[in-house]
Protein backbone atom coordinates (compact mmCIF):
# COMPACT_ATOMS: atom_id res chain seq x y z
CA UNK A 1 0.00 0.00 0.00
CA UNK A 2 1.26 3.50 -0.56
CA UNK A 3 0.40 6.32 1.23
CA UNK A 4 -0.74 9.67 -0.34
CA UNK A 5 -1.35 13.02 1.91
CA UNK A 6 -3.56 15.99 1.07
CA UNK A 7 -2.47 19.00 2.88
CA UNK A 8 -5.18 21.91 2.43
CA UNK A 9 -4.18 24.99 1.66
CA UNK A 10 -5.66 28.04 3.97
CA UNK A 11 -7.52 29.97 1.15
CA UNK A 12 -9.69 31.76 4.48
CA UNK A 13 -13.24 31.42 5.63
CA UNK A 14 -13.93 27.75 7.68
CA UNK A 15 -11.13 26.08 6.07
CA UNK A 16 -8.23 24.92 9.14
CA UNK A 17 -4.74 23.55 8.29
CA UNK A 18 -5.24 19.65 8.76
CA UNK A 19 -3.35 16.36 6.95
CA UNK A 20 -5.55 13.81 5.70
CA UNK A 21 -3.84 10.52 4.71
CA UNK A 22 -5.58 7.85 2.49
CA UNK A 23 -4.39 4.33 1.77
CA UNK A 24 -3.89 3.99 -1.89
CA UNK A 25 -2.83 0.96 -3.52
CA UNK A 26 0.51 1.43 -5.45
CA UNK A 27 -1.09 0.00 -8.53
CA UNK A 28 -3.89 2.39 -8.42
CA UNK A 29 -1.60 5.49 -8.50
CA UNK A 30 -2.05 6.45 -11.91
CA UNK A 31 -1.10 10.46 -13.40
CA UNK A 32 -1.00 11.13 -16.72
CA UNK A 33 -0.47 14.94 -17.00
CA UNK A 34 -0.20 17.20 -19.84
CA UNK A 35 3.29 18.17 -19.56
CA UNK A 36 2.89 21.58 -20.75
CA UNK A 37 0.37 22.23 -18.28
CA UNK A 38 0.32 25.39 -15.67
CA UNK A 39 2.08 25.82 -12.64
CA UNK A 40 -1.11 24.97 -10.35
CA UNK A 41 -2.22 21.28 -12.60
CA UNK A 42 -6.90 20.58 -11.76
CA UNK A 43 -7.18 17.45 -12.11
CA UNK A 44 -10.20 14.84 -12.32
CA UNK A 45 -10.21 12.22 -9.51
CA UNK A 46 -11.89 8.98 -9.53
CA UNK A 47 -12.76 6.94 -6.09
CA UNK A 48 -13.71 3.75 -5.91
CA UNK A 49 -14.15 1.61 -2.54
CA UNK A 50 -12.21 -1.40 -2.52
CA UNK A 51 -15.56 -3.09 -1.27
CA UNK A 52 -16.87 -2.62 -4.40
CA UNK A 53 -18.79 0.87 -4.48
CA UNK A 54 -19.51 1.79 -8.10
CA UNK A 55 -16.75 4.27 -9.50
CA UNK A 56 -17.77 8.56 -9.25
CA UNK A 57 -16.37 10.88 -11.79
CA UNK A 58 -15.92 14.31 -10.80
CA UNK A 59 -14.06 17.65 -11.66
CA UNK A 60 -12.93 19.00 -8.60
CA UNK A 61 -15.41 17.34 -6.20
CA UNK A 62 -15.72 14.34 -4.03
CA UNK A 63 -19.03 12.33 -4.61
CA UNK A 64 -19.50 9.27 -2.71
CA UNK A 65 -21.72 6.75 -4.13
CA UNK A 66 -25.20 5.98 -1.53
CA UNK A 67 -24.04 2.87 -0.04
CA UNK A 68 -19.94 3.47 0.28
CA UNK A 69 -17.81 6.50 1.40
CA UNK A 70 -20.61 8.29 3.16
CA UNK A 71 -18.52 10.69 4.92
CA UNK A 72 -16.71 11.66 1.56
CA UNK A 73 -19.57 12.54 0.53
CA UNK A 74 -19.98 16.22 2.95
CA UNK A 75 -16.35 16.85 1.55
CA UNK A 76 -15.64 19.40 -1.32
CA UNK A 77 -12.30 19.37 -2.29
CA UNK A 78 -10.09 21.10 -4.61
CA UNK A 79 -7.26 19.22 -6.08
CA UNK A 80 -3.82 20.21 -7.67
CA UNK A 81 -0.36 19.13 -8.39
CA UNK A 82 2.66 21.51 -8.00
CA UNK A 83 4.85 21.60 -10.93
CA UNK A 84 7.64 22.36 -8.67
CA UNK A 85 6.81 18.77 -6.94
CA UNK A 86 4.48 16.32 -8.42
CA UNK A 87 3.97 14.32 -5.52
CA UNK A 88 2.59 17.56 -3.40
CA UNK A 89 -1.42 17.33 -4.19
CA UNK A 90 -2.76 20.38 -2.42
CA UNK A 91 -6.67 20.15 -1.51
CA UNK A 92 -8.92 22.61 -0.11
CA UNK A 93 -12.38 22.22 1.59
CA UNK A 94 -15.07 24.42 1.60
CA UNK A 95 -18.14 25.13 4.57
CA UNK A 96 -17.25 21.69 6.65
CA UNK A 97 -14.85 21.44 9.38
CA UNK A 98 -15.07 18.21 10.46
CA UNK A 99 -12.58 15.47 10.39
CA UNK A 100 -12.66 12.43 8.12
CA UNK A 101 -13.36 9.16 9.42
CA UNK A 102 -10.54 7.93 11.33
CA UNK A 103 -11.64 4.32 9.39
CA UNK A 104 -13.20 4.23 5.28
CA UNK A 105 -12.70 1.68 2.66
CA UNK A 106 -9.43 1.70 0.80
CA UNK A 107 -9.52 4.37 -1.53
CA UNK A 108 -7.82 3.84 -5.49
CA UNK A 109 -7.39 7.06 -6.92
CA UNK A 110 -7.11 8.06 -10.44
CA UNK A 111 -5.55 11.54 -11.86
CA UNK A 112 -6.96 11.88 -15.55
CA UNK A 113 -6.13 15.09 -18.16
CA UNK A 114 -5.59 18.31 -16.88
CA UNK A 115 -8.80 21.16 -17.25
CA UNK A 116 -6.66 24.16 -15.70
CA UNK A 117 -5.78 24.55 -19.51
CA UNK A 118 -10.02 24.44 -20.50
CA UNK A 119 -10.41 27.03 -17.74
CA UNK A 120 -8.05 29.32 -20.00
CA UNK A 121 -10.09 28.13 -22.97
CA UNK A 122 -7.52 25.82 -24.45
CA UNK A 123 -7.60 22.63 -24.93
CA UNK A 124 -5.64 19.65 -23.46
CA UNK A 125 -3.41 17.56 -25.23
CA UNK A 126 -4.14 13.71 -26.44
CA UNK A 127 -1.65 11.04 -26.96
CA UNK A 128 -3.79 8.38 -27.90
CA UNK A 129 -7.25 8.22 -29.63
CA UNK A 130 -10.57 7.66 -27.88
CA UNK A 131 -14.03 7.76 -28.14
CA UNK A 132 -16.40 9.45 -25.51
CA UNK A 133 -19.73 8.59 -25.19
CA UNK A 134 -21.77 11.62 -25.02
CA UNK A 135 -24.93 9.76 -24.24
CA UNK A 136 -26.54 6.36 -24.11
CA UNK A 137 -30.30 6.15 -23.77
CA UNK A 138 -33.20 6.76 -26.09
CA UNK A 139 -35.57 9.51 -27.24
CA UNK A 140 -36.83 10.91 -23.79
CA UNK A 141 -33.76 9.84 -22.04
CA UNK A 142 -33.75 8.49 -18.33
CA UNK A 143 -34.79 8.97 -15.97
CA UNK A 144 -38.42 9.62 -17.56
CA UNK A 145 -40.52 12.60 -15.74
CA UNK A 146 -43.85 10.51 -15.76
CA UNK A 147 -42.07 7.73 -14.09
CA UNK A 148 -40.50 10.24 -11.11
CA UNK A 149 -44.62 11.66 -11.23
CA UNK A 150 -46.18 8.43 -10.85
CA UNK A 151 -48.33 8.04 -8.07
CA UNK A 152 -48.48 4.29 -8.68
CA UNK A 153 -44.78 4.31 -9.32
CA UNK A 154 -45.37 1.36 -11.87
CA UNK A 155 -41.76 2.18 -13.42
CA UNK A 156 -38.22 -0.59 -12.75
CA UNK A 157 -36.27 1.26 -9.98
CA UNK A 158 -34.18 2.72 -12.91
CA UNK A 159 -35.22 5.93 -12.92
CA UNK A 160 -35.46 6.64 -9.36
CA UNK A 161 -31.78 5.34 -9.80
CA UNK A 162 -30.85 7.97 -12.56
CA UNK A 163 -31.69 10.77 -10.45
CA UNK A 164 -28.30 10.07 -7.80
CA UNK A 165 -25.46 11.81 -9.09
CA UNK A 166 -23.20 10.01 -10.85
CA UNK A 167 -25.35 6.67 -11.43
CA UNK A 168 -25.03 5.30 -14.88
CA UNK A 169 -28.27 4.63 -15.49
CA UNK A 170 -28.95 8.35 -15.78
CA UNK A 171 -28.54 8.73 -19.64
CA UNK A 172 -29.00 11.08 -22.50
CA UNK A 173 -29.68 11.23 -26.62
CA UNK A 174 -27.23 8.18 -28.01
CA UNK A 175 -24.15 9.91 -29.33
CA UNK A 176 -20.37 10.00 -29.54
CA UNK A 177 -17.41 11.91 -29.53
CA UNK A 178 -14.26 10.84 -31.35
CA UNK A 179 -11.55 12.02 -30.54
CA UNK A 180 -8.05 11.93 -32.17
CA UNK A 181 -4.51 14.01 -32.05
CA UNK A 182 -2.96 15.78 -35.14
CA UNK A 183 -0.19 18.15 -35.86
CA UNK A 184 -2.41 20.75 -35.39
CA UNK A 185 -3.94 19.58 -32.22
CA UNK A 186 -6.94 17.55 -30.84
CA UNK A 187 -9.84 16.53 -33.26
CA UNK A 188 -13.17 16.35 -32.17
CA UNK A 189 -15.64 14.49 -34.37
CA UNK A 190 -19.19 14.02 -32.52
CA UNK A 191 -21.81 11.82 -34.65
CA UNK A 192 -24.97 13.06 -34.23
CA UNK A 193 -26.20 16.32 -32.09
CA UNK A 194 -29.54 15.18 -30.05
CA UNK A 195 -32.12 17.49 -28.47
CA UNK A 196 -29.99 16.61 -25.17
CA UNK A 197 -27.12 17.73 -26.75
CA UNK A 198 -26.01 20.81 -25.25
CA UNK A 199 -26.94 18.65 -21.33
CA UNK A 200 -24.34 16.37 -22.54
CA UNK A 201 -21.91 18.61 -23.84
CA UNK A 202 -22.17 20.98 -20.39
CA UNK A 203 -21.53 17.79 -18.47
CA UNK A 204 -18.91 16.68 -20.32
CA UNK A 205 -17.25 18.95 -21.98
CA UNK A 206 -15.40 20.85 -19.26
CA UNK A 207 -14.22 17.44 -17.30
CA UNK A 208 -12.64 16.33 -20.52
CA UNK A 209 -11.06 19.51 -21.67
CA UNK A 210 -13.16 19.41 -25.16
CA UNK A 211 -13.41 22.92 -26.66
CA UNK A 212 -14.10 22.65 -30.31
CA UNK A 213 -16.29 20.55 -32.53
CA UNK A 214 -14.65 19.79 -36.02
CA UNK A 215 -17.22 18.37 -37.99
CA UNK A 216 -20.56 16.08 -37.06
CA UNK A 217 -21.59 13.13 -38.85
CA UNK A 218 -25.40 12.62 -38.75
CA UNK A 219 -27.18 9.10 -38.35
CA UNK A 220 -30.49 9.67 -39.64
CA UNK A 221 -32.63 12.28 -38.98
CA UNK A 222 -34.53 11.66 -36.44
CA UNK A 223 -35.09 14.41 -33.39
CA UNK A 224 -32.32 12.77 -31.05
CA UNK A 225 -29.92 12.64 -33.86
CA UNK A 226 -30.28 16.06 -34.98
CA UNK A 227 -32.42 18.09 -32.64
CA UNK A 228 -29.64 19.99 -30.97
CA UNK A 229 -28.48 21.42 -34.33
CA UNK A 230 -29.80 24.99 -33.21
CA UNK A 231 -27.15 24.29 -29.76
CA UNK A 232 -24.27 24.43 -31.97
CA UNK A 233 -24.36 28.47 -32.45
CA UNK A 234 -22.49 28.15 -28.44
CA UNK A 235 -19.30 27.31 -30.55
CA UNK A 236 -19.93 29.21 -33.78
CA UNK A 237 -20.72 31.99 -32.20
CA UNK A 238 -17.72 32.18 -29.00
CA UNK A 239 -15.39 29.31 -30.25
CA UNK A 240 -15.25 28.84 -34.18
CA UNK A 241 -16.11 30.28 -37.29
CA UNK A 242 -17.99 27.01 -38.55
CA UNK A 243 -18.92 23.46 -38.51
CA UNK A 244 -19.05 20.63 -41.26
CA UNK A 245 -22.50 18.76 -41.28
CA UNK A 246 -21.99 15.35 -43.07
CA UNK A 247 -24.77 14.18 -43.40
CA UNK A 248 -27.16 11.51 -45.86
CA UNK A 249 -28.96 13.45 -48.63
CA UNK A 250 -32.60 12.04 -47.51
CA UNK A 251 -31.87 13.43 -44.29
CA UNK A 252 -30.56 16.32 -45.57
CA UNK A 253 -34.05 16.84 -47.07
CA UNK A 254 -35.93 16.54 -43.76
CA UNK A 255 -33.23 19.55 -42.01
CA UNK A 256 -34.23 21.50 -44.86
CA UNK A 257 -38.10 21.46 -43.46
CA UNK A 258 -36.98 21.18 -39.56
CA UNK A 259 -33.80 23.64 -39.49
CA UNK A 260 -34.47 25.34 -42.68
CA UNK A 261 -33.12 28.64 -41.36
CA UNK A 262 -29.79 27.02 -40.77
CA UNK A 263 -29.66 25.37 -44.09
CA UNK A 264 -31.05 28.92 -45.66
CA UNK A 265 -29.18 31.44 -43.31
CA UNK A 266 -31.30 33.85 -45.35
CA UNK A 267 -34.33 33.74 -43.75
CA UNK A 268 -32.86 34.42 -40.54
CA UNK A 269 -33.59 37.93 -38.95
CA UNK A 270 -30.83 40.36 -39.23
CA UNK A 271 -28.90 40.46 -36.41
CA UNK A 272 -29.78 36.70 -35.00
CA UNK A 273 -26.80 34.42 -34.57
CA UNK A 274 -28.34 31.32 -35.21
CA UNK A 275 -25.50 28.26 -36.05
CA UNK A 276 -22.98 28.60 -39.30
CA UNK A 277 -23.32 25.23 -40.25
CA UNK A 278 -21.53 24.09 -43.84
CA UNK A 279 -23.49 20.85 -45.11
CA UNK A 280 -21.42 17.68 -46.87
CA UNK A 281 -23.85 15.72 -48.48
CA UNK A 282 -22.65 12.02 -48.11
CA UNK A 283 -23.79 8.28 -49.61
CA UNK A 284 -23.38 4.98 -49.12
CA UNK A 285 -19.46 5.00 -49.31
CA UNK A 286 -16.53 5.65 -47.65
CA UNK A 287 -15.63 9.56 -47.09
CA UNK A 288 -12.83 11.47 -45.16
CA UNK A 289 -13.57 14.12 -41.84
CA UNK A 290 -10.07 15.70 -41.35
CA UNK A 291 -8.00 12.74 -42.70
CA UNK A 292 -9.96 10.04 -40.81
CA UNK A 293 -11.62 7.62 -43.14
CA UNK A 294 -15.44 6.89 -42.64
CA UNK A 295 -17.37 3.70 -44.02
CA UNK A 296 -20.89 4.46 -43.92
CA UNK A 297 -22.67 0.82 -42.78
CA UNK A 298 -26.32 1.06 -44.05
CA UNK A 299 -28.95 -0.63 -41.91
CA UNK A 300 -32.89 -0.28 -41.12
CA UNK A 301 -34.40 1.61 -38.68
CA UNK A 302 -37.91 0.50 -39.07
CA UNK A 303 -39.55 -0.61 -41.84
CA UNK A 304 -38.15 1.09 -44.98
CA UNK A 305 -36.40 3.63 -42.97
CA UNK A 306 -32.86 3.72 -43.83
CA UNK A 307 -29.99 4.66 -40.90
CA UNK A 308 -26.15 5.07 -41.26
CA UNK A 309 -24.14 3.46 -38.75
CA UNK A 310 -20.20 4.39 -39.46
CA UNK A 311 -17.06 2.52 -39.09
CA UNK A 312 -13.55 4.21 -38.37
CA UNK A 313 -10.14 2.67 -38.45
CA UNK A 314 -11.63 -1.02 -36.44
CA UNK A 315 -14.60 0.96 -34.67
CA UNK A 316 -17.79 -0.14 -35.85
CA UNK A 317 -20.84 1.87 -34.33
CA UNK A 318 -24.47 1.10 -34.81
CA UNK A 319 -26.71 3.11 -32.75
CA UNK A 320 -30.25 3.10 -34.15
CA UNK A 321 -31.15 -0.45 -35.86
CA UNK A 322 -33.80 -2.67 -36.42
CA UNK A 323 -32.27 -5.06 -39.14
CA UNK A 324 -28.89 -5.39 -40.71
CA UNK A 325 -28.81 -5.76 -44.31
CA UNK A 326 -27.05 -8.67 -45.91
CA UNK A 327 -24.61 -6.20 -48.03
CA UNK A 328 -23.80 -4.71 -44.21
CA UNK A 329 -22.08 -7.84 -43.04
CA UNK A 330 -18.73 -7.67 -45.26
CA UNK A 331 -18.53 -4.23 -44.21
CA UNK A 332 -18.11 -5.38 -40.22
CA UNK A 333 -15.12 -8.21 -40.46
CA UNK A 334 -12.34 -7.54 -38.42
CA UNK A 335 -14.32 -5.45 -36.28
CA UNK A 336 -12.15 -4.87 -32.80
CA UNK A 337 -15.02 -2.55 -31.24
CA UNK A 338 -18.48 -2.87 -31.74
CA UNK A 339 -20.93 -0.30 -30.45
CA UNK A 340 -24.78 -1.23 -31.10
CA UNK A 341 -28.42 -0.65 -30.46
CA UNK A 342 -29.80 -2.69 -27.59
CA UNK A 343 -33.29 -1.04 -26.53
CA UNK A 344 -34.57 -3.53 -24.04
CA UNK A 345 -33.92 -6.79 -21.94
CA UNK A 346 -36.54 -8.91 -22.69
CA UNK A 347 -37.51 -7.82 -26.90
CA UNK A 348 -36.78 -5.59 -29.99
CA UNK A 349 -38.85 -3.20 -31.35
CA UNK A 350 -40.27 -2.65 -34.45
CA UNK A 351 -36.85 -0.24 -34.83
CA UNK A 352 -34.23 -0.63 -32.16
CA UNK A 353 -32.81 -4.28 -31.29
CA UNK A 354 -33.52 -5.81 -27.90
CA UNK A 355 -30.86 -7.21 -25.94
CA UNK A 356 -31.56 -10.97 -27.28
CA UNK A 357 -31.13 -9.60 -31.35
CA UNK A 358 -28.38 -7.77 -30.53
CA UNK A 359 -26.42 -10.73 -29.17
CA UNK A 360 -27.16 -12.73 -31.91
CA UNK A 361 -25.83 -10.54 -34.22
CA UNK A 362 -22.71 -9.95 -31.63
CA UNK A 363 -22.35 -13.51 -32.19
CA UNK A 364 -22.69 -13.27 -35.52
CA UNK A 365 -20.20 -10.45 -36.32
CA UNK A 366 -17.82 -11.74 -33.63
CA UNK A 367 -16.04 -8.63 -32.66
CA UNK A 368 -13.40 -8.57 -30.13
CA UNK A 369 -15.47 -6.32 -28.00
CA UNK A 370 -18.77 -4.99 -27.83
CA UNK A 371 -20.55 -1.98 -26.24
CA UNK A 372 -24.28 -1.70 -26.50
CA UNK A 373 -25.92 1.74 -26.62
CA UNK A 374 -29.37 3.40 -26.88
CA UNK A 375 -30.63 2.14 -23.79
CA UNK A 376 -34.49 2.40 -22.30
CA UNK A 377 -35.52 3.05 -18.67
CA UNK A 378 -35.72 -0.99 -18.28
CA UNK A 379 -31.69 -1.78 -18.92
CA UNK A 380 -30.56 -1.29 -15.28
CA UNK A 381 -26.90 -0.56 -15.63
CA UNK A 382 -25.67 -3.06 -13.02
CA UNK A 383 -27.99 -5.56 -13.16
CA UNK A 384 -27.81 -6.33 -17.16
CA UNK A 385 -23.92 -5.84 -17.00
CA UNK A 386 -23.75 -8.20 -14.24
CA UNK A 387 -25.86 -11.05 -16.58
CA UNK A 388 -23.65 -10.28 -19.54
CA UNK A 389 -20.61 -10.68 -18.07
CA UNK A 390 -21.42 -14.23 -17.41
CA UNK A 391 -20.93 -14.78 -21.01
CA UNK A 392 -17.33 -13.87 -20.99
CA UNK A 393 -16.78 -17.24 -19.05
CA UNK A 394 -19.69 -19.50 -20.68
CA UNK A 395 -19.40 -18.06 -24.28
CA UNK A 396 -15.96 -15.84 -24.29
CA UNK A 397 -18.02 -12.78 -25.26
CA UNK A 398 -17.10 -9.19 -24.46
CA UNK A 399 -20.39 -6.95 -23.79
CA UNK A 400 -21.27 -4.95 -21.82
CA UNK A 401 -23.74 -1.62 -21.76
CA UNK A 402 -21.86 2.00 -21.83
CA UNK A 403 -23.05 4.27 -20.18
CA UNK A 404 -22.78 8.25 -20.57
CA UNK A 405 -19.12 9.94 -19.87
CA UNK A 406 -17.49 6.72 -20.47
CA UNK A 407 -14.15 7.20 -22.04
CA UNK A 408 -12.72 4.13 -24.47
CA UNK A 409 -9.28 4.12 -25.85
CA UNK A 410 -9.13 3.25 -29.78
CA UNK A 411 -6.65 2.84 -32.72
CA UNK A 412 -7.26 4.15 -35.74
Amino acid sequence: MGRLKFLRKLKGGNETRKDINLLVPKRSQKVFLNKGSACQTSVVVIFTASVGSQMILTHGTVRSSPCCLAHLARLTRHLSFSKSNPFLISVSRHGDSRSPPQSSPNLSVSYRHSISSVQKGYQISLEQPEIIFMGTGTSEGIPRVSCLTDPLKKCPVVCTKAVEPGNKNRRLNTSILIRFPKPSGVCNILIDAGKFFYQSALRWFPIYGIRTIDAVVITHSHADAIGGMDDLRDWTNNVQPHIPIYVAERDFEVMKKTHYYLVDTSVVTPGAAVSELQFEIIHEKPFIVHDLKFTPLPVWHGRNYRSLGFRFGNVCYISDVSEIPDETYPLLRDCEILIMDALRPDRSSSTHFGLPKALEEVRKIKPKRTLFTGMMHLMDHEKVNEGLLKLLETEGLDVQLSYDGLRVPINL
